[in-house]
């Protein structure tokens, strides 16, 4: 049965629903056995949230990111942007959907080792516009915004720090001004101060209003979402809303501790 726990800030409201899925199934084939990752998982992502998915390893977690950015189909079920069905589009239309809404920030930032910092970000950018001038200008001022400065722009992603070439990547996500950015586990490889630079940047774009939905099972950027989500078996299985993050607030930290405790985590 599955164990929804609400805890209500002030001021806090959900928006309009940006992404929802219907009896949302994903099955792999493997060895000749059928391996059954989501089942008939429904889900409502809304518009300015900072939605947590979280979970044993192995529950879906990726699998259902992955299925609600585009990047994959699935077996059964739909899954709905802005209303729109997009489960069925074609591999191209699938392309230009992910290119025009999603950003995306990974554990690894796969930026191009052959290209500068600025031109990683830009080329995202010159595949919406062809303004070279309005991107390089967009580009920089992400950069400066979360606090890379020119010193760095030039430079090959080899000659960066981890924290550094993240939050790069994260400009990179929102180059083209994305209704939601997907991260997956982005803090995974990083140590603790670098870790804590990129969650600050996520939820400083939070604030403004970008929505997020992120994967981890690190409890230090579970503490970032103003929503958890706790997957098990492919199933939502829990679901606590804690409103909008608030720095050093020790309530807070204990109701996510209690929920997590709650659900097995």
């Amino acid at each position: 049965m599955k164990k929804i726990i609400h805890v209500e800030r002030a001021g806090f409201a959900h928006s309009n629903t940006l992404l929802s899925t219907n009896k949302l199934c994903k099955t792999f084939s493997s060895g000749g056995q059928q391996h059954h990752v989501l089942k008939n998982l429904d889900l409502e992502i809304y518009e300015e949230d900072f939605t947590v998915i979280m979970g044993s390893s192995g529950a879906g977690k990726s699998t259902l990111l992955y299925a609600l950015s585009g990047m994959d189909k699935p077996t059964l079920g739909t899954v709905s942007f802005l209303g729109q069905d997009i489960s069925g589009l074609s591999n191209d239309k699938l392309a230009v959907f992910r290119r025009d809404n999603c950003g995306f920030v990974f554990q690894q930032t796969y930026l191009l080792d052959n290209m500068s910092i600025l031109d990683n970000i830009m080329a995202c950018g010159l595949l919406v516009s062809k303004n070279r001038n309005d991107v390089a200008n967009r580009a920089k001022r992400l950069l400066k915004r979360f606090s890379l400065d020119e010193s760095i722009w030039h430079k090959f992603p080899s000659q960066v720090s981890g924290g550094e070439g993240q939050r790069a990547g994260i400009a990179r996500a929102l180059i083209n001004n994305p209704k939601i950015v997907f991260a997956d586990e982005p803090t995974g490889a990083l140590n603790s101060a670098n870790g804590t630079a990129v969650l600050d940047t996520l939820s400083e774009v939070n604030r403004q209003g970008q929505s997020i939905v992120m994967v981890t099972h690190d409890l230090r950027s579970a503490y970032r979402g103003n929503r958890i989500i706790y997957i098990r078996d492919g199933g939502i299985v829990g679901e606590c809303a804690l409103g909008k993050y608030e720095s050093s607030n020790a309530e807070r930290q204990k109701e996510l501790k209690d929920f997590l405790t709650g659900m097995g985590w």
